[in-house]
């Protein structure tokens, strides 16, 4: 996966908007809330242009009698892909466009992980401001090795 840093684009939200929208009408029956997350829900954060959206569900099992909804909507269904008690969908394969993880409403701490990361920078903007060089640098100099870009970014 080439790792690409862009600067940030209002049309994030415009994506989010809608593929959110989408899986509203697939989760429906189990959905308590749903979340923009990750560097394209902060204004002015560069960000690689993938689009994280984190929907809060009332119970995970439920989630899997919905795989074949989201394949229909162009998601790959990868399960929990290391992190428990999460599902997860991606769209766009190797060159990713947007990416589903999916929690239940008790696991309050990878939820409030999500959102806590995503209100500091929103609130921090300077913060976010060197978060996002530090991201174009990084992907500059790991153009292809996603483990050297995370691991130098934490």
């Amino acid at each position: 996966m080439f790792i690409r840093v862009v600067p940030y684009d209002p049309f994030w939200e415009v994506e989010y908007e809608n593929e959110s929208q989408m899986i509203r009408n697939i989760l429906k029956d189990i959905l308590v809330e749903i979340y923009h997350i990750g560097s394209t829900a902060v204004k002015g954060l560069s960000a690689k242009p993938i689009i994280d959206i984190m929907p809060v569900v009332t119970n995970i099992s439920l989630v899997d009698k919905h795989n074949e909804e989201f394949v229909a909507i162009g998601y790959e269904c990868m399960g929990e892909f290391g992190v428990e008690r999460r599902r997860y969908f991606r769209k766009g394969g190797d060159n990713r466009t947007h990416q589903i993880h999916i929690f239940e409403q008790s696991n309050h701490k990878d939820i409030n992980r999500h959102i806590a990361v995503r209100d500091f920078l929103r609130t921090h903007p300077d913060i976010a401001l060197e978060y996002g060089e530090l991201k174009m640098k990084l992907a500059f100099r790991f153009p292809d090795d996603i483990e050297g870009y995370v691991r130098m970014l934490l």
